[in-house]
């Protein structure tokens, strides 16, 4: 985070601390008093977005969504916290950290919550339509998921620390890059899911086809294609802020900010709380299980009949 690397170089080289009184706004991390009404705004969006995934979490009991969408949720709020505490003292380090490390993780968190839903839309079709087993979509993008909030995380707290701001920006570059690889690949295996399942079309899992021709069902399909371009749009323009240097255009420019940071994230957020999966997910446990039981009972008849010859 350039921004966040020249305000703590400045802090610890400067004599002379830099207050609303002695120092003109441009000479702050990100050159203006960010919008009260429009952070106010997503503050309040992205509360109730929380209760909502909260509330919605404990009754489908989809625990671990819960924790990616709710911990994602929660942390937009407390980054909107910190914006409008910028409000009060644009050049205080404990504001911009409170800002700058949840802003830059919460996503990550989203992004999480996107790479769980595929295996259980497999599920519903038929694991033989897929090049891998359905958990290993979780296990492997998750795992990946998991490495980028930890980079991202320690980087932000090498950068807080004052210690070597330059190394902490590199190591949340690197983070969110590699955000952005995983949700790319994440992206193309999908694609390669439905395109497979296309072909063959017709030979879907009976047990789902209720679940597959209802609204409720597509919605949700619709919900999770919106929220992965949305997420993929707000890392993208994340790289572009951090690595275009101190007071380039895109990070003094607050209308980009609300756009492609609080918007993007806010839509992934309100139409996973509007299609919440928690009903894909008991479907395609159950499914999941009587396939289980279906192919033992197979396989207890196949080695009966062997046996009685």
């Amino acid at each position: 985070m350039e921004a966040l690397t020249f305000f703590l170089e400045t802090r610890a080289t400067t004599k002379k601390q830099c207050t609303v009184e002695t120092c003109p706004i441009s000479d702050s991390v990100y050159g203006y008093y960010p919008n009260k009404a429009a952070n106010i705004f997503f503050l309040i969006l992205f509360a109730i977005s929380f209760a909502a995934h909260l509330f919605q979490g404990v009754k489908a009991r989809s625990w671990t969504f819960l924790i990616a969408f709710g911990v994602g949720a929660f942390g937009e709020a407390v980054g909107y916290v910190g914006r409008l505490l910028l409000r009060k003292d644009p050049f205080s380090k404990e504001y911009i950290t409170i800002l700058l490390v949840p802003l830059t993780v919460a996503p990550a968190f989203l992004a999480g919550g996107i790479y769980l839903t595929l295996k259980h839309l497999i599920i519903v079709y038929g694991a033989k339509f897929s090049r891998l087993a359905p958990r290993w979509y979780t296990w492997i993008f998750v795992s990946c998921d998991i490495f980028s909030i930890c980079v991202q995380s320690l980087g932000a707290a090498v950068a807080a620390t004052g210690s070597d701001p330059s190394r902490g920006n590199n190591i949340m570059m690197v983070g969110l890059c590699s955000q952005v690889a995983t949700l790319v690949v994440f992206g193309i295996m999908a694609v390669d899911v439905f395109l497979r399942i296309r072909k063959h079309s017709g030979s879907f899992n009976v047990s789902t086809a209720t679940l597959r021709e209802s609204k409720r069902y597509k919605g949700l399909i619709a919900a999770i294609i919106t929220a992965y371009v949305a997420i993929l749009i707000r890392c993208v323009y994340r790289i572009a802020e951090m690595s275009g240097g101190w007071r380039n255009p895109i990070m003094q420019n607050e209308p980009g900010f609300i756009v492609l940071d609080g918007c993007t994230c806010a839509i992934a957020c309100i139409t996973m709380n509007i299609f919440h999966p928690g009903f894909l997910f008991k479907e395609s446990t159950a499914a999941l299980k009587a396939e289980t039981a279906a192919n033992d009972n197979e396989m207890v008849s196949t080695n009966t009949e062997t046996e009685s010859k």
